[in-house]
């Protein structure tokens, strides 16, 4: 990473990322949602991702294929822990309480929609590492506006479903993400072994 913006962007990135995990992951365990706990586990792998694509900036480019392969496999962590949260959900059927779940869901969307635009014009350029670090910032603005709009869903019906729904989906763009990331390393591999 030679630019020196996009190191500052990406350093930016981590800690903001780091921070609202903390909000999240805390508010997620005082109102029992299992949607908001899923973002908080994916706030903190968003920190991890970023801090993993400091460390590539200074290694040589070859190492920078395998450390994609690396963070493909660190995209589908929250979507382990997802599936083992929303178990837990579907036994106890406990609705979160809604007006919480919709202003922390907001907090999220405002952090993720700042980190996507600073790294927009990077997404093609960057490679795998910096694709990683868009399409997971991306991925949590559909989040967060899902996770907005089942609280207003749960306010109307007090049902537990619409947390477990948006959580299972969540678990679902981990998985895409994941693939994504996994591909652009793999073309990466090649591009490098076919260079003289």
């Amino acid at each position: 990473m030679e630019d020196r913006r996009l190191v500052r962007i990406v350093q930016f990135i981590a800690v903001a990322n780091l921070a609202y995990f903390f909000v999240e992951f805390w508010s997620a365990q005082y109102i029992g949602s299992v949607s908001l706990f899923a973002d908080s586990i994916d706030f903190l792998e968003d920190a991890a991702l970023n801090a993993l694509i400091l460390l590539a900036s200074l290694v040589i480019p070859h190492w920078r294929q395998r450390i994609g392969y690396v963070l493909a496999g660190v995209l589908l962590l929250p979507a382990i822990i997802t599936l083992w949260t929303m178990w837990f959900k579907i036994t106890s059927l406990t609705p979160p309480e809604p007006m919480m779940m919709s202003l922390v869901g907001l907090g999220a969307m405002v952090i993720n929609v700042t980190c996507a635009l600073l790294l927009v014009r990077y997404r093609h350029a960057g490679g795998s590492l910096i694709k990683a670090a868009f399409l997971s910032a991306r991925n949590d603005v559909i989040a967060n506006v899902a996770i907005v709009i089942a609280a207003f869903v749960t306010a109307a019906t007090t049902s537990a479903w619409p947390d477990i729904v948006v959580g299972c989906g969540i678990f679902w763009m981990n998985l895409d993400a994941a693939r994504e990331v996994w591909e652009s390393a793999a073309n990466e591999a090649e591009v490098a072994s076919s260079a003289p």
